[in-house]
């Protein structure tokens, strides 16, 4: 949760850069971990639950007619986290990564392992995983992600 990770940053005086002391920088970092619950995680997380988890349950396929509608949700909030959150600049609150570009790329591989790459045809949000991934380094981000990637094989 958010709360927790706030917590952490405190408690074990984590890089600045997880939760900047710069008031501003912190402020986005602030404003984006409030506005993904409902937008990015909301539509992200719907949208595998749709896809993934209800036809698990139900053994029922699912209706074409409803993942669309889940899909255009989803891609309406990622563009407005293109367009306010990461504008022109390499993370959500300036030039190095934040817990904000944390828990976003991790909320976004949820659809991405009920086999929506939302990414694919989104090259600024592509270069932004990129950037964020290095920062944490593939490795971690691989195996942090390793389970949620195969969902869509269930």
């Amino acid at each position: 949760s958010v709360a927790i990770l706030l917590y952490l940053t405190r408690k074990f005086e984590t890089p600045d850069h997880w939760y900047p002391s710069d008031l501003q920088k912190r402020a986005k970092v602030d404003e984006y971990l409030s506005w993904q619950h409902v937008n990015i995680r909301g539509k992200g997380g719907k949208l595998f639950l749709t896809k993934v988890l209800l036809p698990l349950v139900t053994g029922q396929p699912l209706p074409l007619e409803k993942l669309e509608e889940v899909t255009e949700e989803l891609n309406a909030v990622l563009k407005q986290f293109e367009e306010k959150f990461l504008q022109d600049k390499p993370f959500i609150a300036g030039s190095e990564v934040s817990l904000a570009d944390l828990v976003a790329l991790v909320e976004l591989m949820q659809p991405v392992g009920a086999g929506y790459n939302l990414f694919e045809e989104r090259p600024k949000l592509a270069e932004w995983r990129s950037r964020v991934e290095e920062a944490v380094g593939k490795k971690l981000f691989q195996e942090a992600h390793e389970g949620i990637l195969k969902a869509k094989n269930m």
